[in-house]
């Protein structure tokens, strides 16, 4: 069930290891290059929710609920991969990141569902892992795919002026292919079960059919989260904020503190380009080793103190990269950020999942994306500024705030009421959930 995310990831990892690399070679300045990324959160803040709606009202007795979902996205991102390294104008690029995005979207949201759709709350961390496993698995190879074909196959790495390098183009043409297969291989093994009660589910899904009401319904729900979600959704704020600032500015933060370079064109500058993918690579890799052992560190301690341990562990590799001058080194920031981001995809997840009603699943999956997409757009909106006036065109201090915003949101976890946690004294009152835990909405309490 979870193989189709090393296709999501390969594509996720070649977008956000080379966009702004893109962009800057299309004429981008690095006050820009922050509202263009913009198209990320935007496109997830309208998608995810609207999906994670519409999936659990969706059952056909062939294609299932979350499936036709995986479909339509992946058929339509890996066209977004195909096309992205052939645009020749900036608006063209900020164009195909929306696009492609809004695709990636459509079939991740579903894979959140289908864990918690398919699995009792014992084995969630672990589903959840798996899903991590394989989204690293994915990135190692998409993040460093350009750096692979320019160092092993001698493919082109430096190109004309407008234009994308032939090493870029390659890899997101094989980034494509591997999004649309793999993804089609969870459709094709992955069976799914029919709702409990059809009869009851098909009177609630004409109650509520129509985009109109899942988007309202979405929104709405952001006041009626259970109290784990809102707790929750304060880590995830600082945790992605760092994240998208790391997406954003790792590429100029290398080229030029560490390469001393800011030309495009230039071989030194594109050589810096590749070592970043190789680098968020290597986090990614390691996401996959880190998020199999995971669940064992959450079993012998808590899901929250290994969330707020792996949270700082991110936040100093992240500040690390200031002191650094020889770009070999920077592969041990990344270690730190790996063991981050291994919690960041699992973690919150098998929490949340445990504080849900199984009914609804993906819609609250979806509303909990917000608090993704919110920080992105608040990097988005702040951080092109503050690099440019307070920072003075220095990104790497860009890069220093991510990793302070990580740190903090490692420690915001230690407040987290984890409802599955059996450390948690037995006495917890129901309401502490955020609804009836003894409704029959949540039959495993």
């Amino acid at each position: 069930m979870s193989f189709g995310f090393l296709g999501i990831q390969f594509g996720f990892a070649l977008q956000n290891s080379n966009m702004s690399r893109i962009f800057e070679t299309m004429g981008a300045k690095t006050d820009e290059i922050a509202y263009l990324w913009l198209a990320a959160p935007i496109t997830g803040l309208l998608v995810q929710p609207i999906i994670g709606y519409l999936s659990d009202r969706t059952w056909h007795p062939t294609f299932g609920r979350r499936r036709p979902f995986f479909f339509i996205g992946a058929v339509l991102a890996s066209l977004a991969l195909v096309v992205m390294p052939n645009v020749t104008a900036l608006w063209m690029a900020a164009g195909m990141l929306w696009i492609l995005d809004s695709s990636i979207n459509i079939s991740m949201e579903p894979f959140r569902a289908l864990v918690g759709d398919l699995l009792p709350s014992q084995q969630r961390t672990t589903g959840f892992g798996a899903q991590t496993f394989f989204i690293g698995v994915g990135a190692i190879v998409g993040s460093s795919l350009p750096w692979i074909f320019a160092n092993w196959f001698g493919v082109s790495n430096t190109p004309e002026p407008g234009h994308i390098s032939l090493s870029l183009k390659y890899a997101f043409y094989v980034g494509g292919l591997v999004f649309f297969l793999a993804v089609l291989w969870t459709i094709l093994r992955t069976k799914e079960y029919p709702p409990e009660n059809l009869a009851e589910f098909e009177a609630e899904k004409k109650r509520t059919a129509g985009f109109a009401n899942g988007f309202r319904e979405s929104f709405q729900g952001i006041f009626h989260m259970p109290k784990t979600m809102r707790q929750l959704a304060v880590v995830q704020f600082f945790s992605w904020f760092a994240l998208f600032s790391m997406w954003i500015y790792t590429t100029q933060a290398v080229t030029s503190h560490v390469f001393h370079t800011t030309d495009t064109t230039s071989a030194l500058y594109n050589k810096g380009g590749d070592w970043v993918g190789v680098c968020f690579s290597v986090y990614n890799g390691l996401s996959a080793v880190v998020a199999l052992l995971l669940p064992m560190v959450a079993r012998a301690t808590s899901r929250r103190f290994t969330h707020m341990l792996a949270l700082v562990m991110g936040g100093v590799g992240l500040i690390s990269i200031y002191f650094i001058h020889d770009y070999h080194y920077i592969l041990l920031s990344m270690v730190g950020v790996g063991i981050a981001w291994a919690s960041i995809l699992s973690v919150p997840y098998a929490m949340l999942a445990g504080a849900l009603p199984a009914n609804k699943m993906g819609y609250y999956m979806g509303v909990f994306n917000f608090f993704i997409v919110i920080p992105q757009g608040a990097a988005g909106l702040i951080l092109g500024p503050l690099t440019k006036h307070v920072f003075h065109d220095q990104p790497i201090y860009t890069l220093m705030l991510g990793g302070v915003s990580m740190i903090i949101s490692g420690l915001l976890t230690l407040r987290v009421h984890d409802a599955d946690d059996i450390r948690l004294p037995i006495e917890a009152p129901a309401e502490s959930l955020g609804y009836d835990a003894l409704s029959p909405a949540n039959p495993e309490v």
